[in-house]
């Protein structure tokens, strides 16, 4: 399926060329696209809920077995920008077929480990491997689809996003109710490779290519500074999630630096007329991108958080099996699931406002079922909080599907994989973020009161914290958005902005 992206012909209701024309196969090839994604995500948590077993199974330490959670997160977010560029200029369909086959392989490595250290190893590559594949997902939607098809594809693409991290305990939990033996957690990543096979059999026969736009060559400079700066601030948050940041801060002021570099570097190649790994443009010429990245960012900081929390109270303070602490989030997750799928298909008509209600429905689902488990009696706390949970899981769910489409909307198709990787790198960041920060505070809470139930309050009003700065941001642009109708840019000024004309 070719893509429109001369300079020639009318535009689209999107801003897109007329004359596309709709792959037949396109919604058959997103499902295969949704369906990798969905375990590339789902083994960012799902792993959590087997790490007691595979310590005891390998006798490896607390700070070694916590690298196979935080190791995974690591990759994934180092690579995803890079992977973006390189689906836009080579072939997405290649890149996301060579990196599902390497995410199935190292799956199925992982579970065979025979040791701690190999296992790390194995989720290391299986990181970086998911981390390639993530962004040529968005990549392949703007790709496939445009107008309202778009916001409905991005519906389920956020439904699958949404709903990936909320089961990854439920799911880590049914898989070590069925697997018996202490070899029961390898099933965790072996469960991966019989899906991940036919996936890729049915992506080679769905997935379009991208049509070759001569623009094949990779920043490597860029590559380089952007890579120091994420890993700069991600090293430090991984480790503490396994024992501390202890002298690591001081690697925040270089990541910022290498940042700062980064985006000097984009931006002198702008101007040259060069081909830079993310251009600076999207942040400030593409209308919603850079409001819709700093959203999302500041959202996953709560709502990845808040599952490591539930999971440390249900679990050690009120001794809820794996299994059993996952079906009580699970409330959440079926609420997150059906609402992103209808908010696809609203998502044109009333645009940020989802987002702002959605943002306002988790802050009250969670303040409430914070409330009750801390003051209900323990014997009915987490079925009194389910129903909170559901209406918070109904507002994530007009959270990340409204905000990845309208974020992503008005991006080039030619430029839908750096702008995806930046987009998603945000939220790793962010949730990398939550993760160590949250639990972080459940256990200097816990550790100074002894009280679960107050650290757990403690922690959610934490995440709640980051999830109102969110609420602040969107509401802030739905503001904007309503002074400034009926303009909108069209991603066409990018490619034909006079200034930059030799860019185009």
């Amino acid at each position: 399926m070719a893509e429109a992206t001369s300079a020639a012909g009318g535009r689209g209701q999107d801003g897109w060329q007329a004359g596309y024309e709709p792959d037949p196969r396109r919604w058959r090839a997103l499902w295969v696209t949704l369906v990798a994604g969905f375990m590339s995500l789902l083994d960012v948590t799902i792993v959590a809920v087997a790490l007691p077993t595979v310590q005891r199974d390998l006798h490896a330490s607390p700070a070694q077995v916590q690298w196979v959670v935080s190791g995974y997160a690591l990759t994934f977010a180092l690579a995803l920008v890079t992977a973006g560029r390189l689906g836009d200029a080579l072939d997405r369909r290649r890149i996301f077929l060579l990196a599902l086959t390497g995410f199935v392989l190292f799956s199925a490595a992982c579970g065979a480990a025979p040791g701690i250290t190999s296992l790390v190893a194995a989720r290391l590559a299986q990181g970086l491997a998911a981390g390639f594949m993530a962004p040529q997902n968005s990549a392949l939607i703007q790709q496939m689809f445009r107008g309202a098809e778009r916001g409905r594809a991005f519906g389920l693409f956020g439904a699958t996003v949404g709903v990936s991290s909320a089961v990854g305990p439920l799911t880590g939990g049914v898989i070590l109710a069925l697997a018996s033996g202490a070899q029961g957690w390898r099933w965790i990543f072996y469960v991966n490779v019989p899906i991940g096979v036919l996936a890729v059999l049915l992506g080679r026969r769905l997935l379009p290519r991208t049509r070759p736009s001569g623009r094949g060559r990779v920043d490597v400079p860029g590559v380089l500074l952007l890579g120091l700066g994420v890993l700069a601030f991600m090293y430090p948050l991984v480790q503490a999630e396994s024992g501390g940041i202890g002298d690591l801060w001081r690697l925040f002021p270089a990541g910022a630096a290498a940042l700062a570099l980064f985006a000097v570097w984009q931006r002198r190649l702008v101007v040259r007329g060069g081909q830079p790994l993310l251009d600076p443009r999207l942040f400030t010429t593409v209308r919603g991108y850079a409001v819709g990245a700093g959203v999302g960012t500041l959202y996953f900081i709560g709502f990845s958080g808040v599952w490591l929390v539930f999971a440390l109270f249900y679990q050690h303070g009120l001794g809820f099996s794996p299994l059993r602490s996952g079906l009580a989030v699970t409330p959440f997750a079926l609420g997150s699931a059906c609402a992103a799928v209808v908010a696809g298909r609203l998502v044109e008509r009333f645009g940020r406002l989802l987002t702002v209600c959605g943002l306002t429905g988790v802050i009250v689902g969670l303040g409430v079922a914070a409330v009750l488990l801390r003051f209900a009696p323990l014997g009915i706390a987490p079925w009194a909080a389910a129903p909170a949970l559901f209406l918070g899981g109904v507002g994530g769910g007009f959270v990340v599907s409204p905000n990845i489409t309208m974020t992503l909307r008005e991006v080039p198709v030619r430029m839908a994989g750096a702008a995806g990787g930046a987009l998603q790198t945000g939220q790793r960041l962010g949730a990398a973020v939550g993760t160590a920060a949250l639990p972080g505070l459940f256990y200097l809470v816990l550790g100074r009161t002894g009280d679960y139930r107050g650290a757990l309050v403690a922690a959610l009003g934490a995440a709640l914290a980051g999830m109102l700065a969110s609420l602040a941001l969107a509401a802030s642009d739905l503001r904007r958005d309503r002074r400034r109708r009926p303009g909108r840019t069209c991603p066409d000024e990018i490619a034909h902005n006079p200034v930059h004309s030799r860019q185009a």
